[in-house]
């Protein structure tokens, strides 16, 4: 169950990206990035108020954090599309959201099986190699960017996975929240343009509640299962992206991304037999 959760979760991620990437090709990235958080906090909100739930301080804490968390990736992610730098930042982030939730998942004492372990071989080169277009720029100068992009969505992950299934939602909509403020702050610290002034930015609001989805799909699993797998699982999201694109878009898929979608689903097939 936990393997579905997250493969949920890593398919609502790439239909969120998907249609917000689609948005901000028409618009600009800042302001549809700021209607799709308040989406999600607006969804995440309702979820809190319909379901039952006793969260305690720590629980919040960790749903603050997670907030920070996702608020600190996303403007590494749009300073270095700003520089021009999304190709390898991109990759840089995904991995490192996937690898620091183990490092955590480990030192609080989760032990993968050994086809789990081999399902992660696969999947770190695989996320690479799919998030990464060839030419995509100079890693020596994205790499900054990428590392602490990656460094907060892992903290996102890391975070949400400590939540217990009694606090119910009320972190998460705390989480959404502060990742709100974070967005139109950075925006305004970066010299950006946050708030909506044109319709297509409206689709905004589908892909936050699609990211919606994917964090309570990825809350779930963590809590049914280790959060080292649904984290791995979770993080294959680019893959559903990229796949999008090649079949609504029609948009050209390079060998080395082809090579990762194969290591990408290598990867689910370990987990899942484990």
């Amino acid at each position: 169950m936990a393997v579905l959760l997250a493969l949920a979760a890593a398919v609502a991620y790439g239909l969120s990206d998907f249609v917000g990437g689609i948005a901000s090709r028409r618009t600009s990235a800042w302001p549809v990035a700021f209607v799709a958080s308040s989406s999600a906090c607006a969804g995440a909100v309702v979820l809190a108020l319909v379901t039952a739930g006793s969260p305690t301080a720590a629980d919040l804490g960790w749903g603050a954090l997670a907030g920070v968390g996702t608020g600190t990736g996303g403007a590494f992610l749009y300073r270095g599309l700003a520089a021009g730098r999304m190709g390898v930042v991109a990759p840089v982030s995904a991995v490192g959201a996937a690898l620091l939730p183990v490092v955590v998942g480990v030192a609080t004492g989760e032990r993968p099986d050994l086809l789990v372990w081999l399902g992660l071989v696969a999947a770190v080169p695989g996320i690479w190699l799919v998030s990464r277009e060839p030419g995509g720029g100079d890693l020596a100068a994205g790499i900054v960017d990428g590392v602490l992009a990656g460094a907060g969505f892992g903290l996102l992950f890391a975070a949400t996975g400590q939540v217990p299934e009694e606090a119910g939602f009320a972190p998460l909509a705390l989480a959404q929240g502060v990742g709100v403020v974070c967005v139109a702050v950075t925006a305004t610290l970066l010299g950006g343009r946050w708030r909506p002034d044109h319709p297509s930015q409206a689709w905004g609001v589908a892909a936050g509640l699609l990211a919606t989805t994917a964090v309570v799909a990825f809350l779930r699993a963590t809590q049914t299962g280790l959060l080292t797998v649904a984290s791995v699982v979770t993080s294959l999201y680019p893959a559903v992206t990229i796949a999008l694109a090649a079949v609504v878009l029609r948009e050209r898929v390079h060998a080395s991304q082809g090579v990762g979608l194969l290591l990408c689903g290598l990867a689910v097939g370990l987990v899942a037999a484990a």
